[in-house]
């Protein structure tokens, strides 16, 4: 208990140069990770059943390249939807002046390209650091979504890999031959 205390003081001491910071950045984190997560699954189960329609079970690269294509816009305006609510966070707490100014900060920090002529104020700098580590999750996250998705519904892959687990099972069971000693 007393441990909690001293964090919490620590944190909301107005002497704590970080404290603000961590109280808005760490919720922040964690809405837009689990968002993230939430519609990744979603879309995973969408574009399984969309190439499976469109394929109707055969291999097809046409569909593999909509349903790829596609899932990667998604993927990408779920991150723009993720920059947009550290821009209104940004905003609604002072660190900077409008939503134009908020999204080209906030889209800076989220891809940690940062070389907009737009800061925080002083106050809220470290939060713009925390964003950045927000978006090497949630690109982490879309990364890892996205080379699955390439793997479980790439034509080439799928067959082999069928064609792979049957000579596997056939190599793995002993012919009657070789169990008979002569």
């Amino acid at each position: 208990m007393r441990t909690a205390q001293i964090a919490l003081n620590f944190l909301l001491d107005d002497q704590s140069a970080w404290g603000s910071d961590w109280i808005w950045g760490c919720p922040l984190i964690v809405l837009t990770v689990m968002l993230h997560v939430l519609c990744l699954g979603y879309l995973s189960q969408k574009a399984i059943l969309i190439h499976g329609r469109i394929t109707g079970g055969r291999s097809g690269t046409a569909a593999f390249w909509m349903v790829v294509g596609t899932t990667a816009l998604l993927a990408t305006l779920l991150h723009a939807i993720e920059t947009s609510i550290w821009a209104v966070a940004y905003i609604f707490i002072g660190a900077l002046p409008d939503l134009r100014s908020g999204m080209l900060y906030s889209l800076g920090a989220m891809t940690t390209y940062g070389h907009q002529p737009v800061y925080l104020a002083e106050k809220w700098q470290v939060m713009g650091t925390l964003e950045a580590l927000d978006g090497w999750l949630l690109f982490g996250l879309s990364t890892a979504f996205l080379f699955w998705l390439i793997q479980e519904i790439s034509p080439h892959h799928r067959s082999g890999r069928q064609e792979f687990a049957e000579a596997d099972r056939r190599e793995s069971i002993p012919k009657v031959s070789d169990l008979n000693p002569r």
